[in-house]
């Protein structure tokens, strides 16, 4: 949320000055304000109304105190008509110093080029009060001479009313159109900041965040219906990609896509012979935080009777690494507990994995003949009837879920060829990460 708006100016004789502010008193001490500024200006003034190396350029400004953050951008206009040349002004933002700033950055500039051309224009900013009041009566008494009786021609919005506007109306409703003169309009949206969604494998499984039959509308793009009608949270995404008769490529553009507005997340492909281990977040879990424990046995639970929060705290910390989910299995079954009669063992490692409590450790092999023939220059990586295909896989960075997704083998498959590469005993090495 905006804490506050300003406009500041460079004069002449005066120096840095605050000439307009939303709240009164947010930046500088105001007669009709008791509140204290949130910032202290005389601090700050150096880096609101910079040297010209920092003008004409996005700059933020972190307040001593570290509480607050001011967004602007200053503008320095070159001509003649000035005194000293030059004519220095700046809009700016304050902002609580721990919001994402990235959605008011588009804000700062367009209230920079929009008053810079008004400025060029009409000279908007460098006009003082007294100035326009006298251009406004003058004009005023013109078109009453010459109109007898028409309405008089409205003046200019003064700044410090449009600085009002331009804050509540972003700060309620996340969007302003406000005119300026007859001229000119400043219109401004904020508009949501999401970050660059990783990418999308073959082997990832996507899972819905957000019910999709709600939300789907028949105008979206053809690929992009067609694969979410595929995501069930147990799919990978090659499997996705071949069900709804797309290529893997456009499957992976669209699950991005859906990555980037936070409709899904991506999980990896479960199987019995995969590890899980525990993270740090699994001490939530043990305290039942926000009722996690109680969560989870609604979601896995399965059969005549709910499994207690005690025996699932216990088996959610019972995962190790080395560990595979069927040995996970055996272990409990040893132990006088069936886990499969009574709980759903893919949901609840998903539930794990989404919850922050375990996570996945892969298995990837390496070969140190060839890590020594790469690191000399001796071969490379490549496909082709002269090369075997699992040999690129074996350099220690591509784990066991991509070879059986990539090469369409179990596991099983891919360590029976694993045996048959041709290089001597003890050269393949086997280790989880």
């Amino acid at each position: 949320m905006i804490q506050g708006i300003f406009y500041a100016r460079f004069f002449p004789q005066e120096g840095p000055k605050i000439v307009a502010q939303s709240p009164p008193g947010c930046i500088t001490a105001a007669d009709n304000s008791t509140r204290p500024p949130l910032i202290d200006f005389d601090v700050l003034q150096e880096y609101i109304i910079p040297r010209q190396p920092f003008c004409n350029r996005y700059v933020t400004i972190n307040s001593p105190d570290g509480k607050y953050t001011i967004l602007c951008h200053p503008v320095v206009i070159a001509h003649t008509k000035y005194l000293r040349n030059e004519f220095i002004f700046n809009f700016g933002l304050l902002v609580e110093a721990d919001v994402d700033h990235t959605a008011y950055e588009r804000v700062v500039r367009c209230l920079a080029a929009t008053f810079s051309e008004m400025e060029k224009q009409n000279e908007y900013l460098s006009l003082d009060e007294g100035s326009r009041t006298m251009i406004a009566t003058s004009a005023t008494a013109a078109t009453t001479a010459i109109h007898d009786g028409d309405e008089a021609a409205p003046s200019r919005r003064p700044i410090e009313s449009l600085l009002e506007i331009i804050k509540e109306d972003l700060n309620n409703y996340g969007e302003c159109m406000i005119p300026v003169d007859e001229a000119n309009t400043i219109n401004m949206k904020l508009f949501p900041h999401h970050t660059t969604p990783p990418p999308v494998k073959g082997w990832h499984v996507p899972v819905a965040k957000t019910k999709f039959a709600d939300i789907v509308d028949p105008t979206w793009d053809l690929t992009l219906q067609r694969v979410i009608e595929k995501i069930d949270g147990v799919s990978d995404v090659r499997r996705i990609a071949h069900e709804a008769s797309v290529s893997l490529e456009l499957a992976k553009m669209a699950l991005r896509h859906l990555l980037y507005y936070d409709t899904i997340l991506l999980l990896d492909i479960f199987f019995f012979g995969s590890c899980y281990a525990p993270r740090p977040g699994i001490h939530d879990f043990v305290e039942n935080v926000d009722g996690m424990v109680d969560e989870c046995a609604g979601y896995v639970s399965h059969g005549a009777a709910r499994v207690s929060n005690f025996m699932l705290v216990k088996l959610m910390m019972s995962f190790g690494p080395g560990k595979s989910i069927k040995e996970w299995l055996m272990t409990h079954q040893d132990a006088g507990f069936d886990v499969i009669n009574f709980v759903d063992i893919r949901r609840f490692v998903q539930f794990g994995v989404i919850k922050g409590c375990l996570y996945r450790v892969h298995k990837y092999v390496v070969s140190k003949q060839y890590i020594a023939a790469l690191a000399t220059g001796q071969t490379r990586p490549v496909d082709g009837p002269a090369s075997d295909p699992l040999q690129k896989y074996t350099d220690g960075c591509h784990h066991f879920d991509q070879i059986i997704t990539e090469r369409n083998l179990t596991n099983d498959e891919v360590i029976d060829k694993l045996k048959q590469l041709p290089v001597p005993k003890g050269d393949l090495a086997v280790f989880y990460k």
